[in-house]
């Protein structure tokens, strides 16, 4: 039976003339608006996956695999957002350049209408990627039928997701960055190795691993904190001094508990 998110959004996707193009991160927003909008009207509906270095590869083999199980048109593409100095340079508004150049490549390919992923909980929080967006006539299938996250971990479990309904919230690797530092591959490339062997141990944990000005603070959730000191610290430095040498000003390891964004300096403009 259809729920009444499920209704809503289908009532969305319906109001949108045309073709539509979505543009999959390899998060759970993104992968279940897929599904829908494919199950929904698949003869009008493609999707768009960028590669980049501050996306994990785990990411695009996500949307890979779902795109063969689930018959989606997939093209995979890339955003270009490295030739950016802007973007590079990762000011505050790091984001409005990166889905800036999003939207400007897939839109270099198809004319269909451009949707995102973003949810009602997208706009308590800073998210200059939506001005990106807005620049660029992308549409929210999800902000039109008032849904928020909760929402569509429910929506993805009604489409048979299974356990990706729980995937963790997981934005790029360049938010691990503090603001003002430069963004650079190989630097994104480490913060990665470090936060999947973390997560391979501790798979139901939150696990962050930031570069500030002050060296690399690795953040956790109160479990894996607890293991993590109590036994493997000694270990996760020498790991994280040799992932990070030569590529970043200190690699002085501090490990903290996690906070939300906390490479994001706002008032660093």
């Amino acid at each position: 039976m259809l729920s009444d998110e499920g209704a809503r959004l289908r009532g969305a996707l319906d109001a949108i003339p045309g073709p539509i193009a979505v543009a999959v991160s390899g998060g759970i927003d993104s992968l279940t608006l897929a599904t829908v909008a494919h199950h929904h009207a698949p003869e009008r509906t493609a999707m768009f996956h960028a590669v980049s270095p501050a996306v994990p590869g785990d990411a695009t083999a996500r949307v890979e695999r779902l795109a063969s199980e689930r018959g989606w048109a997939l093209r995979v593409i890339d955003a270009g957002e490295f030739d950016d100095a802007d973007y590079r340079a990762n000011p505050v508004n790091r984001c409005f350049f990166c889905k800036t150049n999003l939207y400007g490549s897939i839109g270099r390919h198809t004319q269909a209408q451009m949707v995102s992923g973003a949810n009602l909980n997208d706009l308590g929080e800073y998210r200059p990627g939506l001005d990106a967006a807005r620049n660029n006539g992308v549409r929210h299938p999800y902000l039109e039928a008032k849904i928020d996250k909760a929402g569509v971990r429910r929506l993805a479990r009604l489409e048979g997701l299974g356990d990706l309904a729980e995937l963790p919230a997981a934005p790029c690797l360049s938010s691990r960055v503090e603001t003002g530092i430069a963004i650079r591959a190989d630097v994104l490339k480490a913060i990665h190795a470090v936060e999947r062997g973390l997560a391979q141990r501790f798979p139901l944990g939150t696990v962050r691993c930031r570069v500030r000005a002050s060296g690399v603070v690795i953040e956790l959730d109160p479990v894996t904190l607890d293991a993590v000191m109590a036994g493997l610290q000694d270990g996760v430095r020498a790991h994280v001094a040799e992932l990070f040498a030569g590529k970043v000003a200190s690699a002085d390891l501090r490990i903290e508990p996690y906070r939300n964004g906390s490479a994001f300096l706002h008032g660093a403009a």
